[in-house]
């Protein structure tokens, strides 16, 4: 039989469990990782923009968010046929703008009886009728960094041929309109 002495100021040290520890360790780890992913996937993606304008119809609609791949052109240019996601003359007051780019560095654009022309060659699967030719009713030869773009629904796109937009500079250009939120339809942006 086993006999209480009073009080005892000794306490038995408890040994930390190794099992118990590394498991604990694990889910901090865990933890930590998991906020680092978000806030990098917030920095790349994280950016979105409601359209103006029915200037990306049908693909976008009028009010629909879309999301911006910022990342995408940190290693590589825009190419002929991405939406492109850009403030006009790089004006942060300004909301920004969705076009799709037609022409890229060093190509020639021209808008002719309302066919857009790049390089000489007709662009009829892409764009209707051009009704306004803009400042591209003359041909404009692009500079080392210039994009010409142009919304889906260039008949009611405020777009490169605009004199007050022009072609869109390559630093001005924030990123890809990634995918589309809402409003009808949700997806990736073609």
């Amino acid at each position: 039989m086993r006999r209480n002495k009073g009080l005892s100021f000794y306490r038995r040290r408890k040994k930390v469990n190794a099992a118990i520890l590394a498991e604990v360790l694990k889910y901090i780890a865990g933890i930590a990782i998991s906020i680092f992913l978000a806030v990098v996937i917030v920095w790349l993606f994280g950016m979105r923009t409601r359209i103006v304008g029915m200037s990306m119809e049908p693909e976008i609609l009028n009010g629909q968010e879309v999301l911006v791949n910022r990342f995408a052109y940190m290693l590589a240019n825009p190419q002929k046929g991405d939406v492109v996601v850009f403030l006009p003359n790089g004006n942060e007051n300004t909301h920004y703008y969705v076009k799709r780019v037609a022409a890229c560095p060093g190509d020639t654009v021209q808008i002719r009886d309302g066919v857009l022309y790049v390089n000489g060659e007709a662009e009829t699967e892409a764009y209707d009728l051009i009704a306004d030719a803009g400042i591209a009713e003359n041909e404009i030869r692009l500079g080392e960094n210039e994009f010409f773009v142009m919304g889906d629904n260039c008949n009611s796109s405020e777009d490169s041929r605009s004199g007050n937009i022009g072609p869109v500079r390559r630093d001005h250009i924030v990123g890809e309109a990634w995918f589309k939120l809402g409003s009808g339809s949700t997806g990736f942006v073609h």
